[in-house]
């Protein structure tokens, strides 16, 4: 009897596990019923937090970390990875450009700057990368990717000729784009953007109005960074040609995503698409017997996009089951189970501390995997 085939393929467990180490629980749980198995890990993402850390693990790439300019002008010390076919790299701009580099205090995208971002893209552009994967999710920045394009050449200028100073605040004395000075290396280089909100530049649904309040911006600040952006789309209109203002996706990152449009070769993608691209999932489902999944939440929102769903959607469409373990589980997964997610299990074995719930995830992850196997073997 031929063994059995396992397919691991988790997200993190945010502030308890990586993706890597979900994998390695699940199997030491599986093995213990199932010790001849196959296992293939395929740690994953979405898109956002920890996909670099996947895209590397399931590549067999590296880490590196560099130190660049952060949000508000302070040194950070900011993380990137290239992939183990050495050609592709993978950063997540919030690593150089998040919110959680600020204090809630200090958050203000009239002054927060992407420049960061771009010295990444540069320092990826070093190495002779030829495409690069970028996670825009998590910004405190609102400045239409100005700071980005800034750090790789650009320059913005008022009335005067003199350079804006950098933030979303200066856009509205934005009078003229230089890209003569612009990294020519830019245009021979791909950036694939796992981007998963289809927000516009500007307007109601706009980078400024949904997502400025939470960078800091006062309801007085949040019209005057829209109108910046909107005066911003204007400029880049008449003098680079390029109509950004209402194309899906542009209003991400405040506005990273319009300028990496505007500045580079960007492909905007659904972020757990790009993973699953990336990491084989596809070709490495081939031959499952079943499929784990799973993150630290499930719930509604899981079919938007998530890992598991994305997991799933693959599998289905090669015939495979799929089981799901969660920390915690919410409302609405009864919609899951048409989504090709079979079975959802919660991993915690009763009332305590979440201290000691993100202490204990790998046990119970091994605990529950154990378990699982336990009454697979009852039914053959």
């Amino acid at each position: 009897m031929r063994e059995k085939t396992f397919v691991l393929a988790p997200d993190s467990f945010k502030e308890s596990m990586s993706a890597k180490e979900v994998c390695v629980a699940m199997e030491k749980g599986l093995r213990k019923v199932y010790p001849e198995a196959e296992y293939i890990h395929v740690p994953m993402a979405d898109g956002g937090e920890g996909t670099v850390q996947s895209l590397v693990d399931a590549s067999g790439g590296k880490i590196y970390s560099k130190e660049v300019t952060g949000p508000l002008g302070q040194p950070v010390t900011a993380q990137y990875g290239i992939l183990g076919d050495g050609l592709t790299a993978a950063i997540e701009m919030a690593s150089a450009s998040g919110i959680q580099l600020l204090d809630k205090a200090d958050r203000n995208p009239m002054i927060t700057t992407t420049y960061g971002t771009g010295e990444l893209i540069k320092e990826c552009l070093d190495w002779g990368i030829r495409s690069i994967i970028i996670g825009i999710g998590g910004s405190a920045t609102n400045d239409g990717g100005t700071g980005m394009a800034e750090a790789l050449g650009a320059k913005f200028l008022d009335a005067a000729g003199d350079e804006l100073p950098r933030g979303g605040g200066s856009l509205g004395r934005l009078a003229s784009i230089d890209i003569s000075a612009l990294d020519e290396r830019l245009q021979q280089v791909q950036l694939i953007v796992a981007c998963d909100v289809t927000n516009p530049l500007c307007g109601q649904r706009g980078a400024s109005v949904v997502f400025g309040p939470q960078k800091g911006a006062t309801p007085e600040r949040v019209r005057q960074l829209d109108a910046n952006l909107a005066h911003y789309a204007d400029v880049v209109k008449e003098q680079l040609g390029k109509d950004v203002r209402d194309l899906p996706g542009a209003g991400a990152a405040g506005g990273l995503g319009a300028g990496l449009m505007i500045f580079t070769q960007a492909v905007l993608q659904r972020g757990i698409e790009i993973v699953i691209e990336y990491t084989g999932l596809k070709q490495k489902l081939v031959d499952a017997d079943l499929v784990f999944t799973g993150e630290g939440g499930i719930d509604f929102q899981t079919k938007f996009g998530k890992t598991p769903y994305g997991v799933a959607s693959a599998a289905k469409a090669s015939g495979k089951k799929v089981i799901a373990l969660a920390g915690y589980i919410g409302e609405g997964i009864d919609t899951l189970y048409a989504e090709g997610i079979d079975a959802i299990f919660g991993i915690v074995p009763g009332a305590a501390g979440l201290e000691q719930l993100l202490k204990d995830g790998p046990a119970n992850i091994e605990r529950t995997c154990e378990n699982i196997a336990r009454v697979l073997k009852l039914s053959e």
